[in-house]
């Protein structure tokens, strides 16, 4: 049984974390594509654009000059220009020696075609955004006012004068061009740097939220191992106990403690795959209720030490939430758990009371008693039967009240109201 609980355990919480993991993966993946995309998007844009400028001039050129002896050479290279700058994305976005060969081999071939015909001119924006993308900051612009400057310079000549459009459009273009790209590109950073603070901060949450998971289903584990495995341990050694006892002397009596507690095993079985799969207690299973859950509970516990008798008071409007009702099993095992082992009681007796806004379950027992305010060795060293209690009763809302003193027994009452229960977390 301890070896399929664990595996089981163990993988439920595998799957779980690595669904997490995954998760958390791929949300991380889509919020810095989201960068990545417009980006990529901008440099579509000025490819793009820089081809068609390309072709248009030498449309123009070819329009307005026709045959001449310098064409073959502009249509070389054109084509020569246009094959550099496909090889540029081939050499990857990082600054090496061969990008910056590539780099200054398509400006080459650029200021030769403007040198040759100045409507070529037109192609510098998007080498503006080339060089602002390939090299550091200051080389980039340095890169930028000598482009304007030979952007000028072909102007003026095809212009044949000092034409103040001419000198001032181009470096305001530039000036414009490269402000827009270097603003865009700092947003970027910034944009890049709190995406990575937040991906950072999700999962940091992502894996306190998971340990919080982790700890609540072993504080639940905790609980149900008290309130089924524990005590049907300890009832199952008594029973043998019992039965070595009178192996000798009453060999009927001793057969028959070892039947119920095989008996006993067998239900804590059942309980126990359930409580791993987090189902409803075995005797809630077939849906009979809370009341023939109680008294199947009284008569299993009930034996030649202990008698438990289970009274109750009243009916539901309504049925019971699943969750009330294994709260309440769960909470009268663990009380008869104490009874058993600390109160030394020959009498316990369940008391179930359903009223219009709450239902109350009070286990009574007749044994030594304490003073709950002082707790005892006893109590000290078992420990956890009460702070179970409170924990199940705190996830519903409903209070505990315990009531004893010593030598006068002991009254466990819990309240669960049944109005606005609620949920666990």
């Amino acid at each position: 049984m301890t070896n399929d609980m664990t595996n089981e355990l163990t993988d439920d919480a595998t799957d779980d974390t690595t669904h997490g993991a995954t998760h958390d993966a791929t949300d991380d993946h889509d919020v810095r594509e989201t960068g990545r995309d417009a980006r990529t998007t901008l440099a579509v844009v000025m490819h793009s654009a820089f081809f068609v400028l390309l072709g248009a001039s030498l449309a123009r050129y070819l329009a307005r000059h026709g045959p001449e002896p310098r064409t073959p050479w502009i249509i070389v290279l054109s084509v020569l220009l246009a094959a550099l700058y496909v090889l540029g994305p081939a050499l990857g976005a990082r600054l090496t020696a061969r990008r910056m060969i590539w780099l200054g081999a398509v400006v080459a071939a650029w200021a030769a075609l403007v040198a040759l015909a100045p409507s070529f001119a037109w192609c510098a924006v998007p080498l503006f955004y080339t060089g602002l993308r390939t090299l550091p900051l200051r080389a980039a612009i340095t890169l930028v006012v000598l482009l304007t400057a030979l952007v000028v310079a072909a102007q003026l000549k095809l212009a044949g004068w000092a034409d103040p459009n001419v000198l001032l459009a181009p470096p305001a273009v530039a000036a414009i061009a490269t402000t827009v790209f270097v603003t865009m590109e700092r947003q970027s950073a910034r944009q890049r740097a709190l995406i990575d603070d937040l991906v950072r901060t999700r999962r940091v949450l992502a894996a306190t939220e998971r340990r919080e998971g982790m700890l609540a289903e072993r504080e639940r584990l905790a609980r149900e191992i008290h309130d089924t495995v524990a005590q049907g341990l300890s009832s199952q050694r008594m029973l043998l106990q019992a039965a070595d006892r009178l192996w000798e002397t009453d060999p009927a009596t001793a057969r028959s403690h070892i039947r119920t507690a095989a008996s006993v095993a067998e239900h804590n079985l059942a309980e126990a795959r359930r409580f791993v799969h987090d189902l409803t207690p075995a005797d809630l299973a077939g849906g009979t209720g809370i009341g023939h859950a109680l008294a199947a509970l009284a008569e299993r516990e009930s034996d030649a030490h202990l008698t438990v008798r289970l009274h109750t008071e009243g009916t539901p409007a309504a049925p019971l939430p699943a969750l009330v009702e294994s709260a309440l099993l769960r909470i009268a095992q663990g009380a008869l758990a104490n009874v058993r082992e600390h109160a030394a009681a020959t009498t316990a007796t369940l008391t179930l009371t359903c009223l219009d806004d709450q239902i109350l379950l009070d286990v009574a027992d007749d044994g030594r008693g304490f003073d709950p305010r002082t707790p005892t060795p006893a109590r000290d060293v078992r420990g956890h039967g009460l702070p179970a209690i409170r924990a199940r009763l705190r996830q519903l809302g409903g209070t505990l009240t315990i009531e004893s003193a010593p030598g006068e027994g002991t009254v466990v009452s819990a309240a669960i109201p049944l109005t606005t229960p609620t949920e666990p977390r």
